[in-house]
């Protein structure tokens, strides 16, 4: 990050196959290599990244679930380069339980796990839920926000996550495909939209592309400004943006208002 606040990021969305866990993990390695060379310093991938999506039973995600501490996590975070933060959603094993999970790594530690809170459909009957509606990290640059998918579908969540003082979301998704109105985009995507410039809440949202097992994904990965505009979108090999996370560090809007200030919780 520069002294101006200015924070490349990048959003990748490499081949997913279902069932492919190593293989998986090795396009996670080669997204982020490609996106370190651009000088990303955030580096978001989609959610259930190692595994895919569209599970036949709880037991195949079981299959193909991962804990915190196995060593093959090690593989991805020697690709990371230093002051670089990377976040991959993946299944997570932790006893009995399983988990739809985000990891935020470093090339040195584990910075955190975000659980997601918010099952969509099939996914109650796969995972369980986690306790915390989205995180907020310290990383190198800042202040960063986690959540996953589904999860920003509730406003509560970013306007929750900017008020504890993230500085830029990272939202990694798996969005199916639903019916628009031509030249319209994804309905995920505008609330995303809608809830950045609300709380001048960048975000840096990783989507899946092509199909699995008959569902077609949106391919809504997408790079949000502070303003709620689209800054970068749908490359095929990822997108990269620089972001002002001092821009998105000022709440007030000269001369009368402030996006928190004016708030009237008292009311709401």
């Amino acid at each position: 990050m520069s002294d101006s606040g200015e924070l490349r990021v990048a959003a990748m969305s490499p081949e997913v196959v279902i069932g492919e866990l190593d293989a998986n993990l090795g396009r996670i390695r080669e997204a982020i290599a490609v996106a370190a060379g651009r000088g990303a310093r955030l580096i978001v991938l989609p959610e259930l990244a190692t595994s895919g999506y569209v599970f036949e039973d709880r037991a195949e995600a079981e299959r193909l679930a991962l804990t915190r501490d196995d060593p093959r996590w090690d593989a991805v975070r020697e690709v990371i380069p230093e002051g670089t933060v990377v976040v991959v959603g993946y299944a997570e094993t932790a006893g009995e339980r399983l988990y739809n999970t985000a990891a935020v790594l470093t090339s040195d530690e584990r910075l955190a796990d975000y659980r997601k809170s918010h099952l969509w459909g099939a996914e109650k009957l796969v995972f369980e839920s986690g306790s915390e509606a989205g995180i907020v990290v310290d990383a190198p640059f800042g202040r960063l926000g986690v959540a996953l998918c589904y999860d920003n579908e509730f406003p509560e969540v970013p306007r929750r996550l900017a008020l504890a003082g993230a500085d830029v979301l990272a939202l990694p998704v798996n969005w199916p495909l639903v019916p628009r109105p031509e030249g319209e985009h994804a309905p995920e995507l505008i609330q995303a939209m809608a809830a950045a410039r609300s709380s001048r809440l960048p975000v840096v949202i990783a989507d899946r592309c092509g199909a699995e097992r008959g569902v077609d994904w949106t391919d809504g990965t997408a790079i949000i400004d502070e303003q709620g505009w689209i800054v970068a979108f749908r490359a095929v090999t990822g997108a990269t943006a620089v972001l002002s996370l001092g821009a998105a560090r000022e709440k007030s809007l000269p001369p009368h208002n402030d996006l928190f200030a004016d708030r009237r919780a008292d009311l709401y």
